[in-house]
């Protein structure tokens, strides 16, 4: 079996007298691609924030990696291989694009304060090391001739596309990606899916997808979960999904008897 990267034990968020998110389960295992799917309002960003520690749960459990993560911050979070994209985008917009991705990879240098004082060797090569990185993952989105604009002045699918990479850069082992083709384009959303697939292959990495394109979530996920009002009304592959009677009277509304 391949090692048990999340796990979420009846997760409930309560926000005064609303009930956001109620007993929400979830393993997330290496090497997985699962879709988080739902009407508008059903509690799937409120499931990232809880996942990732910007909301503290009114009870239940979350470990990553066998660790529990009620103490720990955000920050911490992204130290022990948890990562994630946000719905409305967060980049330093005054920055270049390759400040972006290089502010992202700082958590695992390994110069101190001192080197950077004092301009060591080891100050200089860490540097490269992270600069040389950071282009690598800026090419494989296709940014790299944009890696000195300022990071505000890209169109809005190049800046969805950078918050993926400065994303990778903190070297995760689960990233997950809230509604990353929002605003796109069929042809971008078309390269999306194909690079999520890509990025997931080749830096084994797991994937939770929040994402309202049905044809990018149906195309690339092995496993979805449906929420609604909160609470998981259903879970299987695609096919299973498409044609549970829950998840369509959820999307689609209940037909009204005469």
């Amino acid at each position: 079996m391949s090692e048990v990267l999340l796990e979420a034990s009846n997760v409930t968020m309560q926000f005064g007298g609303l009930c956001a998110v109620d007993k929400f389960n979830l393993t997330l295992r290496s090497g997985e691609l699962v879709g988080l799917i739902g009407p508008n309002g059903a509690g799937k960003t409120t499931c990232f924030n809880c996942l990732t520690s910007v909301y503290k749960p009114t009870s239940g459990s979350i470990q990553i990696r066998g660790v529990n993560t009620k103490p720990l911050r955000p920050w911490q979070i992204s130290k022990l291989g948890m990562t994630r994209t946000f719905q409305n985008i967060r980049l330093f917009r005054e920055l270049t694009v390759l400040d972006n991705v290089l502010v992202a990879g700082l958590q695992h240098t390994r110069h101190t304060m001192f080197d950077s004082v004092l301009r060591t060797p080891r100050h200089f090569i860490e540097e490269a090391r992270l600069k040389e990185r950071a282009l690598e993952l800026l090419a494989i989105f296709k940014l790299e001739g944009k890696a000195h604009l300022e990071a505000g002045g890209l169109p809005y699918g190049e800046q969805r596309r950078l918050e993926i990479v400065r994303a990778l850069a903190t070297e995760p082992r689960l990233i997950l990606l809230d509604e990353p083709a929002a605003g796109m384009n069929h042809s971008e959303t078309e390269d999306l899916m194909n690079t999520i697939a890509k990025i997931r292959k080749d830096f084994h990495l797991a994937v939770l997808l929040i994402e309202h394109d049905m044809k990018l979530v149906m195309g690339i996920c092995e496993r979805i979960i449906v929420l609604d009002h909160g609470v998981i009304i259903a879970e299987g592959t695609p096919t299973q999904i498409q044609s549970n009677p829950k998840v369509i009277t959820a999307y689609l509304g209940a037909e009204e008897t005469v």
